[in-house]
Protein backbone atom coordinates (compact mmCIF):
# COMPACT_ATOMS: atom_id res chain seq x y z
CA UNK A 1 0.00 0.00 0.00
CA UNK A 2 1.15 3.41 -0.56
CA UNK A 3 0.73 4.62 2.82
CA UNK A 4 3.73 2.16 3.54
CA UNK A 5 6.01 4.00 1.20
CA UNK A 6 9.13 4.86 2.61
CA UNK A 7 10.24 8.38 0.77
CA UNK A 8 13.67 9.52 0.10
CA UNK A 9 16.14 10.51 3.04
CA UNK A 10 13.39 9.08 5.57
CA UNK A 11 13.80 5.63 6.72
CA UNK A 12 10.37 5.84 8.36
CA UNK A 13 7.31 4.74 6.45
CA UNK A 14 4.92 7.97 6.10
CA UNK A 15 2.11 6.73 9.08
CA UNK A 16 4.93 6.98 11.20
CA UNK A 17 5.65 10.56 10.21
CA UNK A 18 2.36 11.57 10.80
CA UNK A 19 2.15 9.69 14.08
CA UNK A 20 5.45 11.47 14.85
CA UNK A 21 4.05 15.02 14.63
CA UNK A 22 2.28 13.89 18.27
CA UNK A 23 5.00 15.12 20.78
CA UNK A 24 5.85 12.77 23.03
CA UNK A 25 5.60 14.42 25.91
CA UNK A 26 2.20 15.42 25.39
CA UNK A 27 1.03 11.68 25.40
CA UNK A 28 3.18 11.11 28.08
CA UNK A 29 1.06 14.36 30.12
CA UNK A 30 -2.58 12.63 28.86
CA UNK A 31 -1.75 9.27 30.09
CA UNK A 32 0.05 10.27 32.96
CA UNK A 33 -2.98 12.66 34.13
CA UNK A 34 -5.76 10.13 33.65
CA UNK A 35 -3.43 7.01 34.54
CA UNK A 36 -3.94 5.34 31.46
CA UNK A 37 -1.44 2.86 31.55
CA UNK A 38 -1.84 1.72 35.00
CA UNK A 39 -2.50 -2.40 35.25
CA UNK A 40 -1.95 -2.26 31.53
CA UNK A 41 1.16 -4.73 30.46
CA UNK A 42 0.66 -5.00 26.92
CA UNK A 43 -1.74 -2.93 25.05
CA UNK A 44 -0.86 0.72 26.70
CA UNK A 45 -2.55 4.02 25.53
CA UNK A 46 0.30 4.37 22.94
CA UNK A 47 -0.40 1.51 21.54
CA UNK A 48 -4.08 1.64 21.19
CA UNK A 49 -3.92 5.38 19.78
CA UNK A 50 -1.47 4.11 17.33
CA UNK A 51 -4.00 1.70 16.36
CA UNK A 52 -6.76 3.37 15.70
CA UNK A 53 -4.54 6.44 13.74
CA UNK A 54 -3.78 3.42 11.58
CA UNK A 55 -7.56 2.22 10.99
CA UNK A 56 -8.53 6.07 10.77
CA UNK A 57 -5.99 6.55 8.03
CA UNK A 58 -6.70 3.72 6.28
CA UNK A 59 -10.21 3.25 6.62
CA UNK A 60 -10.65 0.20 8.43
CA UNK A 61 -14.17 -0.70 9.71
CA UNK A 62 -13.32 -3.65 11.81
CA UNK A 63 -10.83 -4.61 14.41
CA UNK A 64 -10.03 -7.39 12.15
CA UNK A 65 -9.14 -4.83 9.82
CA UNK A 66 -6.84 -3.19 11.81
CA UNK A 67 -5.10 -6.19 13.25
CA UNK A 68 -4.83 -7.60 9.87
CA UNK A 69 -3.26 -4.53 8.67
CA UNK A 70 -0.53 -3.73 11.24
CA UNK A 71 0.45 -7.59 10.98
CA UNK A 72 1.59 -7.44 7.24
CA UNK A 73 5.02 -7.33 8.08
CA UNK A 74 7.59 -7.69 11.31
CA UNK A 75 9.10 -4.86 9.58
CA UNK A 76 6.01 -2.46 9.72
CA UNK A 77 5.36 -3.71 13.10
CA UNK A 78 8.92 -2.48 14.28
CA UNK A 79 8.08 1.34 12.38
CA UNK A 80 5.10 1.61 14.16
CA UNK A 81 6.79 1.63 16.98
CA UNK A 82 4.91 -1.81 18.60
CA UNK A 83 6.18 -5.29 19.66
CA UNK A 84 3.15 -6.66 17.81
CA UNK A 85 0.53 -6.58 15.73
CA UNK A 86 -2.69 -6.18 18.48
CA UNK A 87 -5.47 -8.95 19.05
CA UNK A 88 -8.83 -7.94 18.15
CA UNK A 89 -9.84 -9.19 21.42
CA UNK A 90 -6.64 -6.85 23.11
CA UNK A 91 -8.10 -3.89 21.12
CA UNK A 92 -11.67 -4.81 22.27
CA UNK A 93 -10.78 -4.66 25.72
CA UNK A 94 -8.71 -1.53 25.65
CA UNK A 95 -11.66 0.43 23.80
CA UNK A 96 -13.85 -0.70 26.41
CA UNK A 97 -11.75 -0.06 29.63
CA UNK A 98 -9.29 2.88 28.65
CA UNK A 99 -11.06 6.20 29.94
CA UNK A 100 -11.82 8.08 26.43
CA UNK A 101 -10.78 11.69 27.84
CA UNK A 102 -7.20 10.54 27.88
CA UNK A 103 -7.36 10.74 24.11
CA UNK A 104 -10.04 14.50 24.35
CA UNK A 105 -7.40 16.13 26.14
CA UNK A 106 -4.55 14.50 23.62
CA UNK A 107 -6.78 16.42 21.03
CA UNK A 108 -7.24 19.73 23.21
CA UNK A 109 -3.22 19.54 23.90
CA UNK A 110 -2.41 19.32 20.34
CA UNK A 111 -4.73 21.73 18.98
CA UNK A 112 -2.80 24.13 21.41
CA UNK A 113 0.15 23.15 20.70
CA UNK A 114 0.27 23.84 16.76
CA UNK A 115 -2.19 26.69 17.69
CA UNK A 116 0.37 29.08 15.89
CA UNK A 117 1.04 27.17 12.82
CA UNK A 118 -2.50 26.50 12.41
CA UNK A 119 -3.69 30.13 12.58
CA UNK A 120 -1.17 31.89 10.10
CA UNK A 121 -1.84 28.45 7.33
CA UNK A 122 -5.38 29.16 7.62
CA UNK A 123 -5.75 31.38 4.64
CA UNK A 124 -8.89 32.22 5.77
CA UNK A 125 -10.38 35.73 4.44
CA UNK A 126 -10.54 38.34 6.82
CA UNK A 127 -13.34 40.11 7.79
CA UNK A 128 -11.99 43.92 8.14
CA UNK A 129 -14.45 45.44 11.11
CA UNK A 130 -13.98 42.10 13.10
CA UNK A 131 -10.18 41.19 12.43
CA UNK A 132 -9.01 41.52 15.72
CA UNK A 133 -12.27 39.58 17.77
CA UNK A 134 -12.68 35.90 18.57
CA UNK A 135 -14.87 33.84 16.79
CA UNK A 136 -16.18 31.08 17.79
CA UNK A 137 -19.48 28.67 15.64
CA UNK A 138 -21.72 26.29 17.59
CA UNK A 139 -23.08 23.28 15.40
CA UNK A 140 -23.85 19.45 16.29
CA UNK A 141 -23.92 16.49 13.91
CA UNK A 142 -26.09 13.35 14.21
CA UNK A 143 -24.79 9.86 13.83
CA UNK A 144 -27.42 6.98 13.99
CA UNK A 145 -26.38 3.91 15.25
CA UNK A 146 -28.34 0.54 15.89
CA UNK A 147 -30.14 0.83 19.24
CA UNK A 148 -30.02 -2.76 20.22
CA UNK A 149 -26.18 -2.72 19.82
CA UNK A 150 -25.69 1.34 21.48
CA UNK A 151 -28.28 1.14 23.78
CA UNK A 152 -26.87 3.57 25.68
CA UNK A 153 -27.52 5.75 23.09
CA UNK A 154 -31.06 6.55 23.04
CA UNK A 155 -32.60 8.68 20.59
CA UNK A 156 -36.28 7.48 19.76
CA UNK A 157 -38.57 4.74 20.78
CA UNK A 158 -36.02 2.10 18.24
CA UNK A 159 -33.75 4.39 16.97
CA UNK A 160 -30.36 4.95 18.39
CA UNK A 161 -27.64 7.69 17.67
CA UNK A 162 -25.22 10.33 19.06
CA UNK A 163 -24.56 13.95 18.52
CA UNK A 164 -21.40 15.50 18.24
CA UNK A 165 -22.10 19.24 19.48
CA UNK A 166 -18.67 21.19 17.99
CA UNK A 167 -17.52 24.62 19.00
CA UNK A 168 -15.42 25.79 16.03
CA UNK A 169 -12.30 28.45 16.72
CA UNK A 170 -12.53 30.49 13.26
CA UNK A 171 -9.11 31.76 13.77
CA UNK A 172 -7.86 28.19 14.30
CA UNK A 173 -10.31 26.51 11.34
CA UNK A 174 -10.87 23.78 13.52
CA UNK A 175 -12.82 22.71 16.83
CA UNK A 176 -11.72 23.79 20.27
CA UNK A 177 -14.30 21.89 22.10
CA UNK A 178 -16.47 19.04 21.46
CA UNK A 179 -19.06 17.21 23.52
CA UNK A 180 -20.52 13.60 22.42
CA UNK A 181 -24.00 12.92 23.96
CA UNK A 182 -27.27 11.01 22.94
CA UNK A 183 -29.05 11.95 20.12
CA UNK A 184 -31.65 13.39 22.51
CA UNK A 185 -29.91 16.19 23.71
CA UNK A 186 -30.93 19.38 22.52
CA UNK A 187 -28.39 21.35 20.63
CA UNK A 188 -29.04 23.95 23.06
CA UNK A 189 -28.11 21.62 25.86
CA UNK A 190 -24.83 20.73 23.95
CA UNK A 191 -22.63 22.31 26.22
CA UNK A 192 -21.80 23.19 30.05
CA UNK A 193 -20.70 27.42 29.50
CA UNK A 194 -22.75 29.67 27.61
CA UNK A 195 -20.64 32.95 27.84
CA UNK A 196 -17.04 33.59 27.17
CA UNK A 197 -14.49 36.61 27.32
CA UNK A 198 -15.97 39.93 26.33
CA UNK A 199 -16.27 40.59 22.78
CA UNK A 200 -16.32 37.13 21.77
CA UNK A 201 -18.49 36.36 18.57
CA UNK A 202 -20.71 33.70 18.87
CA UNK A 203 -22.50 32.44 15.50
CA UNK A 204 -25.12 30.26 15.64
CA UNK A 205 -28.31 28.80 14.01
CA UNK A 206 -31.91 29.11 15.33
CA UNK A 207 -31.92 25.95 16.64
CA UNK A 208 -29.71 27.58 20.13
CA UNK A 209 -32.12 30.46 20.23
CA UNK A 210 -32.70 30.84 23.81
CA UNK A 211 -33.77 33.75 26.25
CA UNK A 212 -32.36 32.56 29.00
CA UNK A 213 -28.49 32.32 26.51
CA UNK A 214 -29.57 35.29 25.14
CA UNK A 215 -29.67 37.07 28.20
CA UNK A 216 -26.49 35.89 29.63
CA UNK A 217 -24.13 36.28 26.73
CA UNK A 218 -25.72 40.07 26.32
CA UNK A 219 -24.59 40.68 30.18
CA UNK A 220 -21.24 39.33 29.69
CA UNK A 221 -20.84 41.67 26.57
CA UNK A 222 -20.45 38.94 24.06
CA UNK A 223 -21.69 39.38 20.74
CA UNK A 224 -23.96 36.98 19.07
CA UNK A 225 -25.72 36.13 15.20
CA UNK A 226 -27.89 33.66 14.94
CA UNK A 227 -31.16 32.89 12.85
CA UNK A 228 -34.49 34.32 14.26
CA UNK A 229 -36.81 32.13 15.06
CA UNK A 230 -40.27 32.29 13.37
CA UNK A 231 -42.17 32.39 16.43
CA UNK A 232 -40.42 34.53 17.58
CA UNK A 233 -42.57 38.04 18.29
CA UNK A 234 -40.80 41.65 17.98
CA UNK A 235 -41.63 44.77 16.84
CA UNK A 236 -39.91 47.60 14.85
CA UNK A 237 -38.31 50.59 16.25
CA UNK A 238 -36.29 51.93 13.41
CA UNK A 239 -35.73 50.88 9.76
CA UNK A 240 -31.68 51.43 8.80
CA UNK A 241 -30.88 53.03 5.29
CA UNK A 242 -29.34 50.25 2.81
CA UNK A 243 -26.90 51.51 0.47
CA UNK A 244 -28.04 52.23 -3.26
CA UNK A 245 -24.61 50.69 -4.52
CA UNK A 246 -23.57 48.13 -2.64
CA UNK A 247 -24.99 44.95 -0.77
CA UNK A 248 -27.59 44.09 -3.07
CA UNK A 249 -28.34 40.90 -1.44
CA UNK A 250 -28.91 42.78 1.98
CA UNK A 251 -32.97 43.29 2.16
CA UNK A 252 -33.60 44.85 5.21
CA UNK A 253 -32.05 46.12 7.91
CA UNK A 254 -33.99 47.12 11.66
CA UNK A 255 -33.85 47.80 15.03
CA UNK A 256 -36.31 46.11 16.72
CA UNK A 257 -37.22 44.93 20.51
CA UNK A 258 -38.46 41.50 21.52
CA UNK A 259 -42.27 41.09 22.45
CA UNK A 260 -43.09 38.11 23.60
CA UNK A 261 -44.18 36.78 26.99
CA UNK A 262 -40.89 34.82 28.02
CA UNK A 263 -38.62 38.25 26.49
CA UNK A 264 -40.42 40.36 29.16
CA UNK A 265 -40.34 37.84 31.48
CA UNK A 266 -36.72 37.56 31.52
CA UNK A 267 -36.04 41.62 30.59
CA UNK A 268 -34.93 41.45 27.08
CA UNK A 269 -37.91 43.37 25.68
CA UNK A 270 -35.97 46.29 26.99
CA UNK A 271 -33.27 46.02 25.20
CA UNK A 272 -32.80 46.98 21.64
CA UNK A 273 -31.49 44.38 18.91
CA UNK A 274 -31.10 44.11 15.26
CA UNK A 275 -32.68 42.60 12.57
CA UNK A 276 -30.82 41.81 9.20
CA UNK A 277 -32.51 39.88 6.07
CA UNK A 278 -30.31 38.39 3.77
CA UNK A 279 -30.85 36.95 0.19
CA UNK A 280 -29.00 34.07 0.13
CA UNK A 281 -28.28 33.39 -3.67
CA UNK A 282 -26.84 30.04 -3.48
CA UNK A 283 -30.12 28.80 -1.20
CA UNK A 284 -32.69 30.83 -3.02
CA UNK A 285 -33.81 31.70 0.37
CA UNK A 286 -34.34 34.96 2.48
CA UNK A 287 -32.59 34.52 5.99
CA UNK A 288 -33.52 36.70 9.06
CA UNK A 289 -30.69 36.87 11.44
CA UNK A 290 -30.92 38.53 14.66
CA UNK A 291 -27.65 40.15 16.33
CA UNK A 292 -26.99 42.22 19.49
CA UNK A 293 -24.54 44.76 18.26
CA UNK A 294 -26.18 47.84 16.69
CA UNK A 295 -22.94 49.50 14.63
CA UNK A 296 -21.59 46.51 12.39
CA UNK A 297 -22.49 47.29 8.91
CA UNK A 298 -24.94 44.99 7.27
CA UNK A 299 -22.97 43.11 5.22
CA UNK A 300 -20.29 42.60 8.16
CA UNK A 301 -23.32 41.05 9.69
CA UNK A 302 -24.58 38.91 6.67
CA UNK A 303 -20.40 37.91 6.42
CA UNK A 304 -20.08 36.17 9.82
CA UNK A 305 -23.33 34.31 9.56
CA UNK A 306 -21.95 33.15 6.58
CA UNK A 307 -18.80 31.88 8.07
CA UNK A 308 -21.48 29.23 9.75
CA UNK A 309 -20.60 27.19 6.20
CA UNK A 310 -16.94 26.79 7.51
CA UNK A 311 -18.19 23.82 10.40
CA UNK A 312 -20.88 22.10 7.61
CA UNK A 313 -17.89 21.75 5.58
CA UNK A 314 -15.84 20.37 9.09
CA UNK A 315 -18.38 18.02 9.63
CA UNK A 316 -18.97 16.58 6.12
CA UNK A 317 -14.64 16.16 5.48
CA UNK A 318 -14.93 14.43 8.91
CA UNK A 319 -17.23 12.12 8.02
CA UNK A 320 -16.65 11.95 4.19
CA UNK A 321 -12.77 10.98 5.24
CA UNK A 322 -12.17 9.39 8.27
CA UNK A 323 -14.25 6.81 10.09
CA UNK A 324 -16.98 8.31 12.63
CA UNK A 325 -20.23 6.64 10.73
CA UNK A 326 -19.09 2.56 11.28
CA UNK A 327 -17.93 1.76 15.00
CA UNK A 328 -14.95 -0.62 16.28
CA UNK A 329 -16.36 -0.96 19.75
CA UNK A 330 -20.10 -0.64 20.68
CA UNK A 331 -19.49 0.48 24.04
CA UNK A 332 -19.71 4.38 24.92
CA UNK A 333 -16.28 4.29 25.88
CA UNK A 334 -15.04 2.57 22.60
CA UNK A 335 -17.34 5.10 20.39
CA UNK A 336 -16.00 8.40 22.14
CA UNK A 337 -12.35 7.33 22.23
CA UNK A 338 -13.13 6.46 18.30
CA UNK A 339 -14.27 9.57 17.33
CA UNK A 340 -11.30 11.77 19.17
CA UNK A 341 -9.23 9.84 17.83
CA UNK A 342 -10.44 10.77 14.33
CA UNK A 343 -10.25 14.09 15.66
CA UNK A 344 -6.50 13.91 16.40
CA UNK A 345 -6.14 12.43 13.07
CA UNK A 346 -8.04 15.04 11.20
CA UNK A 347 -6.16 17.59 13.02
CA UNK A 348 -2.75 15.76 12.25
CA UNK A 349 -4.39 15.97 8.77
CA UNK A 350 -4.96 19.34 8.39
CA UNK A 351 -1.93 20.73 10.05
CA UNK A 352 -0.01 18.84 6.86
CA UNK A 353 -2.46 19.94 4.28
CA UNK A 354 -1.84 23.69 5.22
CA UNK A 355 1.89 23.23 5.82
CA UNK A 356 3.30 21.06 2.88
CA UNK A 357 0.67 21.90 -0.20
CA UNK A 358 1.20 24.50 -1.82
CA UNK A 359 -1.53 27.45 -2.59
CA UNK A 360 -5.52 26.15 -1.17
CA UNK A 361 -5.19 22.18 -1.51
CA UNK A 362 -8.82 20.39 -1.18
CA UNK A 363 -8.44 18.33 2.18
CA UNK A 364 -10.34 15.40 0.74
CA UNK A 365 -7.66 15.44 -2.15
CA UNK A 366 -4.79 15.88 0.16
CA UNK A 367 -5.71 12.62 2.45
CA UNK A 368 -6.49 10.39 -0.79
CA UNK A 369 -3.03 10.74 -2.26
CA UNK A 370 -1.62 10.44 1.19
CA UNK A 371 -3.90 6.93 1.03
Amino acid sequence: MSLFRRIKNNDKPLIRQIIDLIPRWILQDCISFYKSDKYCHKYKTNDQLVAQLFGQLCKCSTLEDISVGIGVSETFIKDLGLEQSPAKSTMSDGNKKRNWKVFERLYIKLLSHYGSVLKSKSQQQIIKEVEHQTILIRDSSTISLCLSLFDWAKFRTAKGGLKIHTQWDEALMLPNLVNISEAAVHDSKGFENYVFPKDTIILEDKGYWDFDIIKARMLASNVFVTRIKDTTLYESLEELELPNDADQHILKDEIISLTGKKAKANGLSALKLRRVVVYDAEKDMRLELITNNLQWKSSTIASLYKRRWDIEIFFKQLKQNLNVKTFIGTSENAVKSQIFIALIAYLLLELLCRVKTKGKAAFSNFVEKLR
